[in-house]
């Protein structure tokens, strides 16, 4: 049995371009701030279709490097709440294979964090992806309604 002195609890949560991200990722970094632990924030960047010799080089390359801009502003937000570990993960493909892979292969990683959409036509791809294997993960999956305000959701962390 492992001590609490040696675990590690990690919340794993997925940056992109979506709005609701930053609903997760409060969640996440005041939860941690709470309670101890770590934020894993991760970014998946799709494959770039073969279109020829070393533009797919070219392509990645530039898809990482807008990863790492984005990772880095989120770890500059993660920073402004103060005493919260963070960490970084960048990897290339299916999305929620991706985070399956980290999931398996980090196990501090304790709890999925993602935020619904405020969209009407459903809460997202990834939220509908993990809802529906919720009883298959290994780790319990958290959703935050993508409605609520940044005060709202520090308020039930």
């Amino acid at each position: 049995m492992v001590s609490q002195d040696e675990y590690k609890r990690k919340f794993l949560v997925v940056i992109d371009e979506t709005e609701e991200c930053e609903r997760a990722l409060t969640f996440a970094a005041w939860r941690v701030k709470r309670t101890g632990g770590t934020v894993v924030l991760i970014t998946i960047i799709p494959q770039p279709e073969f279109i020829g010799l070393g533009v797919e080089d070219v392509l990645r390359a530039e898809a990482v490097e807008e990863a790492e801009r984005n990772l880095d502003a989120r770890l500059a937000r993660i920073r402004e709440i103060g005493d919260v570990r963070a960490e970084s993960v960048i990897r290339e493909g299916n999305g929620p294979e991706q985070i399956e892979k980290v999931i398996d292969q980090d196990h501090d990683i304790a709890i999925l964090v993602l935020a619904a959409s405020k969209s009407p036509d459903g809460p997202g791809p990834l939220v509908t992806h993990f809802a529906a294997r919720a009883n298959v993960l290994p780790i319990p999956l958290t959703i935050v309604p993508g409605r609520m305000t940044d005060e709202e959701v520090i308020a039930i962390c």
